[in-house]
């Protein structure tokens, strides 16, 4: 039963899973608020008379998270919490007839690419004078920034082609202005975003332009920090790396997914790059950017994947001493290359070799991290937590990666200001300073 009355013309969106997603909300609401709707993101408010979520499909468990999350919703309809219910994103885009069967309580399901006819369900208009601005979800001081969508890549293991199609580029001189818009606002930092920002220009101007892309954003008055996610290892161009040198406001900081270091399984997975190639690869980044901070993504549990494979990555993550790295245990995904190999390693396995992996980079990061004490770091001061303020090296990205702690009681900073901050302590995750 209704418990109390609904604003009709206020939507509710909610986001699960990656950047990316949180990037297309933001592209949502930003439509929605030009269309004159009240437009709140994850809001505890519960007055909102739609619900619009928009889903992850990328692997298990966050299928199972986006399913739980449209029956929460769907049993709020139900019980006249709210009036309407819409599902966009990977997961409607890949499983939309399933859906639509077995949850009828959902007013309508949208794909990736469906924003126009989302918005026009709605009553709403898309704007086309609006590409690029949207309502940010994130602190106003740092931004995701997506480059492109969709991918070309033919990894075995991946569904992020089924769902967001092949890769399209926008044009530099759009991600330019937008860049500036956000810089205007407060904006300081860019995190770009993309399924593969290697592959950055290729269908628009018939090269590889991350470098060049790099070198304009840079040039955007306002913007201190240029981050890079998502770079695939196999034809990276090489020149990223040196203007990631010579640009101050580029980070020395690169996401870079490997997956695996096996050859049979790299071979396996369709990635283009072998063990030495790898090798070679992040040689050659350490060796022409010093000091760069670099992030991986691994794969445990991959189909056919032996102990001694296991034993292998296992020797590679602690001879290679990542600064950062997140591991998967995998997930057979439908219609990919690899859903046709048995997947033969069980869950309790995959579990236990990626708490392996993680149990040996949680001492290489504390190490890493002890390292710094006594140095100085440029520090942009992203929020405060009680009496703590809280912020982030050019060597973290935020939500994944370390975080600096800095007493509020002792030392007065602002949130979104860059300052220097001496290290002097640390332990596997978090690092804590003072203002040098």
């Amino acid at each position: 039963m209704k418990t109390k009355s609904l604003r009709r013309n206020k939507i509710q969106v909610v986001t699960l899973g990656c950047s990316k997603n949180l990037y297309d909300s933001e592209v949502l609401m930003g439509q929605l608020r030009a269309n004159r709707f009240q437009v709140e993101h994850e809001s505890a408010s519960e007055d909102a008379a739609i619900v619009i979520i928009n889903t992850c499909g990328f692997i298990g468990d966050a299928k199972k998270e986006s399913i739980d999350t449209i029956l929460h919703w769907a049993r709020a309809k139900k019980a006249g919490r709210v009036e309407k219910v819409i599902v966009t994103g990977c997961l409607s885009e890949r499983y939309k007839p399933e859906l639509e069967k077995d949850i009828p309580e959902v007013d309508a399901f949208f794909g990736t690419r469906d924003l126009p006819r989302l918005l026009k369900t709605l009553g709403a208009d898309y704007k086309h004078e609006l590409v690029g601005e949207r309502l940010l979800t994130t602190p106003v001081h740092y931004a995701y920034f997506k480059v492109s969508e969709g991918c070309d890549r033919p990894c075995s293991f991946c569904a992020i082609p089924l769902m967001r199609g092949r890769h399209v580029s926008k044009p530099m001189e759009e991600l330019v202005a937008e860049a500036a818009r956000l810089a205007k606002a407060g904006t300081r930092e860019l995190i770009l975003i993309a399924q593969d920002l290697t592959y950055y220009g290729l269908d628009l101007y018939g090269k590889r332009a991350l470098a060049e892309l790099l070198k304009r954003l840079s040039d955007v008055d306002g913007i201190g920090w240029i981050r890079l996610h998502y770079a695939f290892p196999a034809g990276f161009p090489m020149e990223v790396l040196d203007v990631m040198r010579e640009r101050s406001n580029v980070c020395k900081y690169l996401d870079m997914p490997l997956q695996h270091i096996s050859d049979r399984l790299l071979a396996s997975m369709r990635r283009g790059i072998t063990r030495a190639g790898t090798e070679r690869l992040v040689s050659e980044i350490r060796e022409r950017v010093p000091g760069v901070a670099l992030r991986t993504t691994l794969i445990a549990g991959y189909p056919s994947e032996t102990k001694a494979d296991h034993e292998e990555l296992l020797e590679w993550v602690r001879r290679t001493r990542f600064d950062r790295l997140g591991v998967f245990p995998y997930s057979h995904e439908e219609q990919t290359h690899a859903y046709a190999l048995k997947d033969d390693v069980g869950a309790r396995t995959k579990k236990a070799r990626a708490e392996a992996v993680m149990a040996a980079q949680m001492e290489i990061s504390r190490e890493l991290n002890e390292a710094k004490v006594g140095r100085v770091f440029k520090t942009l001061i992203d929020h405060k937590e009680g009496a703590t303020w809280v912020g982030r090296t050019e060597h973290d990205s935020p939500e994944v990666d370390n975080d600096v702690l800095i007493d509020a009681k002792r030392d007065y900073l602002r949130i979104g200001d860059f300052a220097d901050i001496r290290i002097t302590g640390a332990g596997e995750y978090d690092l804590s300073g003072e203002p040098a």
